[in-house]
């Protein structure tokens, strides 16, 4: 009679379980780092005259509106392309976009933040800033610089 043997062997590598990973969404941003975000992606694109008005208390539409201007409708349109990418990978929680195809006045609503991207005659017509109270032409502090000081300070 055959003694019939059991032996234990260790699995072999296309028997074990493979791991899976869950995608998981990234952190959103809170909405300083959001606005940094935007203005950091306006300015890296050589958007001009970037003007970032702050609307907390004052509207219920969002806490920042940002407005800047491309020097054509293909800047305009590539401009709000890159930022929409970049608000997108970074967790924003909703982003919806007007007038990307024809470039001259793109709506980027980002939530906590509105952007606004004209060509400068658009810009010009519709005059946001001084709807918001900023004086258009004022003197304004570029993306990254430091506030002007005060002469007596």
């Amino acid at each position: 009679m055959m003694a019939h043997s059991e032996t234990a062997s260790a699995p072999s590598a296309a028997t074990t379980k493979k791991e899976t990973t869950i995608p998981t969404k990234p952190k959103s941003l809170d909405r300083d780092a959001l606005l940094d975000l935007v203005t950091g992606s306006l300015d890296d694109d050589k958007a001009e005259d970037i003007v970032a008005i702050d609307l907390a208390g004052k509207s219920s539409i969002g806490d920042h509106m940002v407005i800047a201007s491309g020097r054509s409708t293909r800047q305009v349109s590539a401009m709000a392309d890159h930022l929409i990418g970049k608000l997108k990978q970074s967790g924003a929680p909703r982003v919806n976009v007007e007038g990307l195809n024809t470039g001259d006045w793109v709506l980027i609503d980002a939530g906590d933040i509105i952007v606004h991207l004209f060509r400068p005659e658009v810009r010009d017509f519709y005059a946001l800033e001084k709807m918001w109270g900023v004086e258009v032409g004022a003197e304004t502090v570029p993306v990254g610089a430091e506030p002007p000081r005060a002469a007596n300070a």
